[in-house]
């Protein structure tokens, strides 16, 4: 207990000294010099329209010479190019994948300070985490205000389940508040038992004391970092993506002699032309990679990042409410589990473990178990969590900064340093993604120095409206509605997902043929994602499948299945815009289903699948036997297309379609051998028992089709004359 007050008045001090900057804070946004960059930031106006990605590679190969080039198309990346074009710096970014293709769309989501690292830096009077806090705590503010449509205020809650814990978390979220000073979301509060089920009914209720609730930001990280890298590109920024750093130039510098940095060698992927790009500063904003482009200056030099995977898992949108997120502080091994609801999903992570670097992370098994089993923990026993629930999961990267007096990842806070090389190689590392603005600020201040650089202004990125934000209002979308003819859950997805840009977006759309909705045929029916999307996301750069189905859409990080189910269409269109043959659309679609596979969980999800022993009782063994012949009707020992469409045309449904036929097939066909046999339908039966798998489609028709039968057979017993009734 007294460490437990140690602690308790360690965070109330906290409080005290939260104010004290707070009240600076409220001072500093009235300080001349705060309304200088106010008044700066006003006169930057975007200069043109969005160039096509032709053009951003012919003004790339042009032999001119930039001010900035920037490796790595990340939050951190896109950061930089904004922040040095809106400086009036000429600026050009390559990215050797796509924008966001790393760990910049594989986040938590949240736009936040870091409640734990705020907790971190009082209890161990750490100054660098607190100042660590304050800095995102703004930036925080500042990401809300610069892309209302992209990001949300979320309210969090902090159930507790031991009575002296609420006076100790009460403390420390306020102290959270005191920090955040005017740039606060809203104010935290406490809940009584019976509120905190009220707005969260899902959470366990026994031993429940009260919750704390407090509010962070929230965004759709991909579409966000594409939105900075396209107002970059409208301010006049050469970017392109699927350009790759192939070698780093060099000159003689003829104040020192030494060999400085002028310019890269690239490649791009998707042309394979090669050429020389020439610039006065090179800056490295490649995130986990950051070292091997250090490297690729100087051979020698020892690694700053220390790699650390995070896996994230979504789940169907009932398992939370749509208002309301969860924090876990105290898992079983240390670690913070949030629990988000996000685009209608539920995200449930993340895990911390060191790992090795790769373009291609794979979430694990063991990691996806690791949070099922702790959000058990959280839920009544009417939530039954199943591994067949997981709709998709993925892992991200995150590039802590090492330091060698700490051991572990997890005491690694997620600060960044900017470091400038012998040769001139500018490289900002670390940090996060709420505070990728500041980091940017601070890499073209260090850039500007190193390289004698001359720009028009300084930085006047705080606040600046980002693509999409200028005449987004909350209630567009009823104009999408009652102007254009859009479905009302497209015209929300539109209007948060693009901003003003939505009404370009609809214009793209087909009619649909029907009464309402008058445009916008759906990619898949049960995501607000259409056709014109496609069309729309090939102007924002997109150049392959997977560049459209994750960070166009954000289908894949939302269902695997679904994005499996619309990716021909997706396909199709794609082929339509960019003109590819036959042989590069089948290309693009493995390509795309081997990312879906491997880097978005379907292929855990199969594996596991496989796995499942047969649990079944022999009442239910033969059961299903009897269901299984029902649909074999020619005794051939397995079930083939021909006896799936028969069987579906037997009640009703005689337009589905031979794709759709195909992934009911496909979906238990373990073997991949074009047909179901009977161990291969006990194993999916065994599957959904024991609650790895949520549903199956080949099972729901072998029911239905049993059920059919036993009526079938129940109307001969009964004659016409017993039929009519009667005494």
């Amino acid at each position: 207990m007294a460490s437990r007050l140690r602690r308790f008045g360690v965070t109330a001090a906290g409080i005290a000294l939260g104010a004290a900057l707070s009240t600076y804070a409220l001072q500093h946004k009235d300080s001349p010099q705060y309304q200088v960059q106010m008044e700066e930031m006003q006169r930057v106006r975007r200069k043109r329209t969005l160039p096509p990605r032709s053009e951003q590679i012919k003004a790339l190969q042009s032999g001119e010479e930039y001010d900035v080039l920037i490796i790595g198309g990340g939050a951190s990346g896109a950061g930089c190019a904004l922040d040095a074009v809106t400086r009036g710096l000429k600026t050009a970014l390559v990215e050797a994948d796509d924008f966001a293709s790393g760990t910049s769309s594989r986040s938590t989501k949240l736009i936040h300070g870091g409640v734990r690292y705020l907790q971190k830096a009082i209890l161990g009077l750490d100054i660098e985490q607190y100042r660590m806090v304050k800095e995102a705590l703004h930036e925080r503010a500042s990401m809300l205000r610069s892309a209302p449509h992209l990001t949300r205020p979320l309210p969090i809650m902090l159930p507790v389940y031991t009575w002296w814990q609420i006076p100790y978390f009460w403390v420390g979220i306020k102290a959270y508040d005191f920090v955040a000073g005017d740039r606060n979301v809203k104010s935290s509060y406490y809940l009584s038992r019976s509120d905190a089920l009220e707005l969260f009914p899902m959470l366990r209720g026994d031993k429940l004391c009260g919750a704390i609730v407090y509010y962070d930001g929230q965004q759709d990280d991909a579409r966000m970092n594409l939105a900075i890298a396209l107002t970059a590109a409208r301010h006049g920024a050469s970017i392109t993506n699927h350009v790759e750093v192939l070698e780093l130039l060099k000159k003689k510098d003829a104040d020192s002699g030494k060999d400085v940095l002028c310019g890269a060698k690239v490649r791009d992927n998707i042309s394979k032309k090669e050429w020389t790009i020439k610039a006065k500063c090179v800056i490295n904003a490649t995130g986990p990679f950051t070292d091997s482009i250090r490297k690729m200056d100087n051979p020698t030099v020892k690694k700053i990042c220390c790699p650390s995977s995070g896996v994230h898992i979504v789940l169907p949108g009932y398992y939370s409410p749509q208002q309301m997120g969860l924090l876990d502080p105290d898992t079983s091994d240390g670690r913070v589990i949030f629990f988000l609801p996000w685009l209608n999903g539920t995200i449930a992570g993340t895990t911390d473990s060191p790992c090795e670097v790769t373009r291609t992370p794979t979430p694990t098994e063991d990691e996806i178990q690791f949070i099922l089993s702790e959000i058990k923990n959280y839920l009544n026993k009417d939530v039954d969590v199943r591994r067949g629930d997981v709709l998709s999961a993925w892992s991200g990267i995150r590039p802590l900064v090492s330091d060698p007096n700490k051991e572990d990842t997890q005491s690694l806070a997620r600060n960044h340093i900017v470091h400038v090389s012998d040769s001139k190689l500018v490289t900002i590392a670390g940090g996060k993604w709420t505070t990728f603005r500041a980091m940017a600020e601070h890499t073209i201040d260090a850039a500007i120095k190193a390289c004698n650089l001359k720009p028009e202004r300084g930085c006047v990125t705080d606040g600046l409206w980002i693509e999409g934000a200028q005449g987004w209002t909350p209630t567009m979308y009823i104009r999408l509605v009652q102007d254009l003819g859009l479905e009302v859950e497209v015209a929300k997805h539109l209007a948060i997902s693009y901003g003003d840009r939505a009404f370009a977006v609809a214009k793209l759309a087909t009619l649909t043929g029907k009464r309402w909705p008058i445009i916008g045929k759906k990619l898949h029916p049960e995501f607000p994602y259409i056709d014109a999307e496609v069309r729309y996301g090939i102007r924002e750069y997109a150049c392959t499948c997977v560049d459209m189905i994750s960070r166009r859409l954000r289908l894949s990080f939302l269902n695997v299945q679904a994005a499996i189910e619309a990716l021909p269409m997706i396909a199709d269109i794609m082929q339509d815009e960019l003109k590819w043959s036959k042989e590069e659309k089948e290309r693009q679609i493995k390509m795309c289903e081997h990312f879906l596979q491997t880097q978005m969980g379907h292929q855990a999800n199969r594996t596991l699948k496989e796995k499942v022993p047969i649990n079944l009782s022999k009442k239910e063994v033969d059961m299903y036997v009897k269901r299984f012949e029902t649909i074999d009707k020619e005794k051939k020992g397995y079930v083939s297309i021909t006896d799936i469409k028969r069987a579906m045309k037997s009640f009703g449904d005689a337009e589905v379609s031979g794709e759709e036929l195909h992934d009911i097939l496909k979906e238990i066909d373990t073997n991949m051998n074009g047909q179901v046999e009977l161990e291969e339908y006990l194993q999916m039966m065994s599957a959904i028992k024991s609650g790895f798998v949520s549903h199956s489609r080949f099972a729901a028709v072998a029911e239905q089709e049993e059920i059919r039968k036993e009526q079938e057979r129940l109307r001969k017993q009964i004659t016409i004359e017993r039929s009519g009734g009667g005494l």
